[in-house]
């Protein structure tokens, strides 16, 4: 009995059943904080557009729901093709997974009083949730079925509670399960599985199967046609004529299976090509529009390091995986050369998308789908360390349990308590806010700015005051306003940018704070077009140093608040510090008074 497996993955089941039900049930949510809402809409809308409103060219009906469910600012799960109609920006894939629980929820709003069968009231919201959970489910009784075909019951008992609880991919099961990684993930599972029984004993059943996973894969995200090197290449050392010939002779001995496995998978996913026929009378459409690949510059390095949202900054104990190659070909396991294989492409592939912060997703989202691929060098790593001392183990322990503590607080500050800032993190604010719970607004500017003062400033002189009243520059008259008597600088969506206002502290210093009241009616969200504070240093023409702070993360509807940015003094030398006010292509009003330098210790 494997005992210590079985109760991992009940652990892992509860983890997720807690976080989903008790954490953050997202089918309670409203808006943009629902289940169905983003990208997931955009997965979904096939459903309602076909089943419930018989629209699937006009899509007539996105006004309404927009305007009443608001899953996202605007229309982004289709865009008007030349045709006239609207397409699908997202796969199908995803829509037919989804299929099972859209008509149990319709079913239940059709027969309900309650609520309306739209699509998006509540038994869909609920409905699409359990549906994902269930899929999570799923993918971790298969997960841990193909590791304990290679690994020992206690080793898959940690590769279970290191992927559930030491990577994103809880957020995006228990939380976010209605994207497509959650799936994708139990598809791979399934994959794997079904791989491994049909190279034991081949039939026309598995191959079908097979094939239909490929398919199906393909079909949500078609970059997930490199799924087809998990049958193709599995256990077999490539990189060895002899497993080359033995693999080759085996496919060749079992043809009709392995075209039975080709015809299935292009059937699944010729209802793409049907679906875009249908609509725009063309049988290739590109849906993702002015996105597309940098395949001679993979973002590599951003994608896997940058604390924006970097895959191993927000998952660190995938370092183990990395690892865990060297020991997987120690083993002279044939898993090596697959896994190897399938791992570098499906990174080079994944971080090629120009997007590819992927929406600002916790520790990018897309790699998910790649983890029951990546476990398996893992699993070589603990089976490595099994057969060390108890102090080493102790030690990588420790990194484990600081690893999946790490995890869980980003999962957690991401949604609830508000400090995690996917996609917009920098380096600056995530070692200052890491692991702590009690937010502090200051450290917001760190989003913008590499560093804050705290503490008490001495030595405190004001270098330049301006309240706008004198001396305004005649060539931007239109950016000043009277209010209340007072003169004032006004940004809007006509005037962006203010004049530079430029000063020279003569004395010695060690920081400068610039501030100003900020005032607004109406808060911007688009943290890209939120008004921003700008202070640069010249040494002549050429800028020494340059802070900025994007104000709107400190104000509210109807604010009126002081705001300042404290800088170090660089240590190259300058002439003259310039500070400038811009919208940022914000349609929002923006008004500045009472500006104002001050250089401290």
């Amino acid at each position: 009995m494997k005992t210590k497996s079985i109760l991992c993955l009940l652990i892992c089941y509860t983890v997720l059943l807690l976080t989903h039900f008790d954490f953050y049930p997202r089918w309670q949510q409203n808006d943009v904080n629902a289940t169905i809402s983003w990208d997931a809409s955009g997965y979904y809308m096939y459903l309602p557009a076909h089943f419930i409103y018989d629209d699937i060219k006009e899509c007539k009906f996105h006004e309404d729901i927009l305007k009443k469910y608001k899953p996202t600012p605007n229309f982004q799960q289709a865009f008007k093709h030349s045709s006239g109609n609207y397409v699908m920006k997202y796969s199908i894939g995803q829509a037919v997974q989804f299929a099972p629980f859209f008509f149990i929820a319709h079913w239940w709003a059709t027969n309900s009083p309650l609520y309306e069968a739209d699509g998006f009231s509540l038994p869909y919201q609920f409905m699409i949730s359990m549906g994902s959970l269930f899929i999570a489910f799923l993918g971790l009784f298969f997960f841990r079925k193909i590791l304990l075909h290679y690994y020992s019951d206690g080793v898959v008992g940690v590769s279970l509670l290191a992927v559930v609880l030491g990577t994103n991919y809880l957020n995006y099961t228990a939380i976010d399960g209605a994207m497509t990684h959650n799936n994708l993930f139990t598809i791979y599972c399934l994959l794997i599985f079904t791989t491994i029984y049909f190279y034991k004993n081949p039939s026309y059943v598995k191959a079908l199967l097979i094939g239909c996973l490929v398919g199906l894969a393909a079909l949500t995200r078609p970059t997930e046609i490199l799924s087809m090197l998990i049958p193709l290449f599995w256990a077999c050392n490539f990189l060895k004529k002899e497993d080359r010939t033995a693999r080759f002779d085996f496919l060749l001995e079992h043809k009709a299976k392995i075209i039975t496995a080709v015809i299935t998978c292009m059937l699944v996913g010729s209802l793409q090509l049907i679906y875009w026929k249908h609509v725009s009378g063309d049988w290739i459409v590109y849906s993702y529009e002015e996105q597309g690949f940098s395949w001679l510059t993979p973002h590599l390095i951003d994608g896997i390091f940058s604390y924006k949202s970097g895959w191993l900054v927000y998952s660190p104990i995938l370092i183990f995986s990395l690892i865990g190659f060297y020991f997987l070909r120690k083993e002279e396991n044939k898993l090596y050369s697959t896994c190897l294989l399938f791992s570098v492409l499906f990174i080079y592939i994944t971080f090629a998308w120009d997007e590819w912060l992927y929406g600002g997703s916790l520790g990018i989202r897309a790699m998910i789908q790649a983890y029951p691929i990546l476990m398996f060098p893992f699993s070589s790593f603990v089976t490595w360390l099994k057969e060390q001392d108890k102090v080493i183990q102790l030690f990588y322990a420790l990194i484990f349990t600081l690893f999946c503590y790490m995890s869980c607080w980003f999962t957690y500050q991401a949604h609830n308590n508000g400090m995690m800032h996917v996609g917009k993190m920098t380096k600056a604010y995530y070692w200052k806010t890491l692991g702590t719970y009690k937010k502090n607004k200051e450290h917001l500017k760190l989003l913008d700015t590499k560093e804050i003062f705290e503490g008490y400033r001495q030595n405190v002189q004001v270098v330049y005051e301006n309240n706008f009243e004198e001396n305004q520059d005649t060539a931007f008259t239109a950016l000043y306003k009277k209010v209340d008597k007072n003169s004032i600088l006004y940004l809007n969506k006509d005037n962006q940018y203010s004049p530079e206002f430029n000063f020279s502290p003569s004395h010695d210093y060690n920081w400068i704070r610039v501030s100003a009241d900020f005032h607004i009616k109406w808060k911007e969200w688009n943290t890209w077009k939120m008004g921003q504070l700008h202070v640069k240093f010249y040494k002549g023409e050429k800028v020494v140093r340059s802070r900025g702070l994007r104000v709107h993360r400190f104000l509210n509807n109807g604010d009126r608040k002081n705001i300042y940015l404290d800088i170090p003094k660089p240590w190259k030398s300058f002439d003259s510090i310039t500070i400038t006010f811009w919208n940022a292509d914000s349609d929002k009003e923006l008004s500045i008074d009472n500006l104002k330098a001050e250089t401290f210790d």
